[in-house]
């Protein structure tokens, strides 16, 4: 079983920025077998969506609406989402997101943005 844990949420105004960080642990079996690591968002009354993933190997994948503005990272099994010109529709609770063994998910971490 693998575990992750997201801290960085907040509340900012509108054209700020925030870092949000999602940590893996676990069992060395899985841990060892994560592949893909990314980040979602679910706004109130819409479905979970993809923001940004990131492979072993580095390679990235956006949703247009955050191209430009948020840059994914990852080092080893710790992956970063760098939200830069936030915008209030970018409010959403943000999902960390492991792929490998098996589909594992953080608990979410609230970003709100003002107006």
């Amino acid at each position: 079983q693998v575990q992750l844990v997201e801290s960085g949420g907040g509340l900012v105004q509108a054209g700020g920025s925030l870092r949000l960080s999602c940590a893996a642990s676990g069992n060395i079996f899985s841990i060892t077998r994560i592949n893909t690591m990314g980040w979602y968002r679910q706004a109130p009354g819409k479905e979970r969506e993809l923001v940004a993933n990131i492979t072993t190997g580095g390679s990235t994948n956006y949703a247009d609406s955050v191209k430009g503005r948020f840059t994914i990272s990852r080092l080893n099994v710790r992956v970063y989402l760098e939200m830069n010109s936030l915008k209030p529709e970018d409010t959403a609770v943000y999902y960390c997101n492991a792929l490998g063994t098996g589909a594992y998910w953080g608990q979410g971490t609230q970003v709100t943005v003002s107006s």
